[in-house]
């Protein structure tokens, strides 16, 4: 079975472009164009060196000693909150903006949750010189106030979304908007492994980096490419795909997707896609979606901002439907905990998102000898209002 896209633009029964004809063009020429533009020579010289030199790539592989001793396991972090801007999420906007460029784009828009996508894309902007709007929901901006003040500092508009839960989704939906009346000019910057083929594939293709470079510090630190376990938060899913990505045809590593269960699966608040989910389209792609019985997008809920999104994208609802991936879903409570669990055994202040990964440690039993790798996505400054809140700090 391949866990791949086909030419469709499908995983399995998942992925596509559902989209109105009014985007076709700009889907278009972006499907049209992208594997040819991004196999370019010239491409992938300057995508890996502001990887290098911009981002600080390779992120280390760093050998937890005190988590592994206390769970009795190998647990290595995939450090990707050392990235420039604090997160992931930086790899895909510096692929996505080279590939905006060269199709000759000049006005750039984003969608962000948590804000950590809107930082990436306003930053890549200000290094190309570029136009940069971003839209966040009401709510998300309250939230994340610390990343709103860093995109207006990196010179971008911040817009706020103020229908719907005033959250990512209804940013996405203002996003979309505005792509379908700036054809001409805008480029459209999806910060997920979401949206209508090409974005899933090329988001993950772009985020692909980790795995890559987990497979060549494992056989530097092991002696061998491929870990027993690779772990990693889902909301809409790029920092997983990034972390799969390499291993997803190797059937002998296991793969976990920690998504956000809130204040629990079946309590009404909760973002637990692949426990909740039945199939659906969302922002153009059909996938897994929280959706009430008449088919109306249920409102997801998590306490952090990255992973209260009510889908999932294309390549995870596959990877769970076929079983390749295990789901596993983590509350409010034990990611918070985890938060402090890990600032105090490792002296690393995870984001939220994050935080909800390493309750895998908790929730299964690894061997000895198992080498289990979490990507740490994410660093929590941007979260420390909402710790400071919870923790009474």
């Amino acid at each position: 079975m391949s866990y791949h896209v086909n030419e469709k633009g499908f995983y399995g029964n998942f992925g596509g472009a559902f989209i109105p004809e009014m985007l076709y063009p700009n889907v278009e020429e972006l499907r049209q164009n992208y594997l040819k533009i991004t196999a370019e020579h010239s491409f992938q010289e300057e995508f890996r060196d502001l990887l290098k030199d911009y981002v600080g790539r390779p992120t280390p592989l760093y050998f937890a000693e005190r988590l592994s001793k206390e769970y009795n396991t190998k647990v290595y972090l995939k450090r990707e909150d050392l990235c420039h801007t604090g997160a992931h999420k930086v790899n895909n906007t510096i692929g996505q903006i080279l590939v905006a460029k060269k199709l000759g784009k000049t006005r750039i828009i984003a969608e962000t949750g948590a804000g950590q996508h809107g930082v990436a894309t306003a930053t890549v902007c200000a290094l190309m010189g570029l136009e940069c709007i971003v839209y966040m929901g009401e709510v998300d901006i309250k939230r994340q106030a610390p990343n709103v003040a860093r995109m207006k500092m990196l010179g971008a508009e911040v817009r706020p979304a103020t229908s719907g839960s005033k959250t990512l989704k209804d940013a996405t939906n203002e996003a979309i908007r505005d792509w379908i009346n700036n054809p001409e000019n805008t480029y459209y910057i999806i910060g997920s492994v979401v949206g209508p083929h090409p974005y899933p594939d090329m988001v993950a293709r772009f985020q692909a980096v980790i795995s890559e470079e987990i497979k060549q510090q494992l056989l530097e630190k092991e002696g061998r490419e491929n870990p027993d376990y690779v772990v990693a938060c889902v909301g809409g899913g790029s920092n997983a795909a990034g972390a799969f990505y390499h291993f997803l045809d190797d059937e002998e590593v296991k793969i976990i997707a920690v998504e956000a269960a809130g204040l629990g699966v079946n309590s009404g608040e909760s973002a637990a896609t692949s426990a909740l989910g039945k199939i659906g389209v969302i922002h153009g792609s059909k996938t897994l979606l929280m959706q009430s019985t008449d088919g109306q997008i249920t409102e997801p809920y998590s306490i952090s901002a990255g992973l209260d999104y009510p889908g999932v994208g294309p390549m995870h609802a596959h990877l769970f439907e076929s079983k390749r991936a295990e789901f596993i879903a983590i509350t409010d409570e034990d990611a918070m905990n985890w938060g402090i669990k890990l600032s105090k055994t490792e002296g690393i202040i995870p984001a939220i998102e994050t935080a909800h990964a390493f309750a895998v440690l908790d929730t299964k039993k690894f061997k000895p000898t198992d080498i289990v790798v979490i990507n740490l996505s994410g660093r929590g400054d941007k979260d420390l209002n909402t710790y400071i809140d919870y923790f009474k700090l």
